[in-house]
């Protein structure tokens, strides 16, 4: 983990890719709003990786799911990067990670940058699912993949930090924090658990199948 958080930081353009674990973190806020029978106005992506989604519901509770689901969410769906890579998926992972830009662009996001972000990133995702050797395929899966599970495990630690520091500024466990009477750090340490639990889980996946492209 260390040497991919390492690798991931310093890689060249690797700030444009980490933005793939924002989208999914407010996506997942957005799906468990709709499954909630409430309303998703608009998703916002910045550049310096933050995001935030504005949506309405109609019962207090519903801010607990809602608010658990982002962080829950970008670990699972680093999970699934990794599941896929070990069954020898990649080209469906790419697809599936293309198909979410497109589905947030066309539907949510709604800021300049965070709609450029994702068609750009759609398109680039598509060109080498499609087109691109498989040893390029292989390497630009395996760059999503770590940046995913690298920004997963940070940002519920920065959460955590926040929380116990200043919980004003605790983002998705200060929400929980208010509408629970369960302090804001709690959440933390319940996203952070969860997403050291997931990265055990992708990292276990990766060596089982190891580096190697051949079948």
């Amino acid at each position: 983990m260390i040497l991919a958080l390492f690798l991931t930081r310093f890689i060249p353009f690797s700030a444009f890719f980490r933005n793939v674990d924002t989208l999914v973190h407010e996506l997942s806020h957005a799906l468990v709003t709709l499954v909630l029978s409430g309303k998703v106005m608009y998703i916002h992506l910045f550049s310096n990786q933050a995001g935030v989604t504005y949506s309405s519901y109609t019962e207090q509770w519903m801010t607990i799911p809602i608010s658990l689901a982002g962080y829950m969410g970008s670990s699972l769906f680093s999970l699934l990067l990794f599941l896929l890579y070990a069954r020898r998926k990649e080209k469906a992972g790419l697809i599936i990670a293309a198909v979410l830009a497109v589905a947030g662009v066309a539907l949510f996001v709604r800021n300049g940058y965070g709609m450029t972000w994702c068609a750009g990133f759609a398109a680039l995702t598509a060109v080498i699912a499609a087109m691109a050797p498989i040893w390029l395929r292989h390497g630009y899966y395996l760059l999503i993949a770590f940046i995913v599970l690298v920004e997963s495990v940070i940002s519920p630690f920065v959460i955590l930090s926040n929380a116990i520091l200043s919980t004003g500024s605790a983002g998705d466990a200060a929400n929980l924090g208010k509408a629970t009477f369960v302090p804001a750090f709690v959440w933390a340490l319940l996203f952070t658990a969860f997403s050291l639990w997931c990265a055990k889980m992708s990292t276990g996946l990766l060596f089982k199948r190891g580096f190697g492209q051949k079948t």
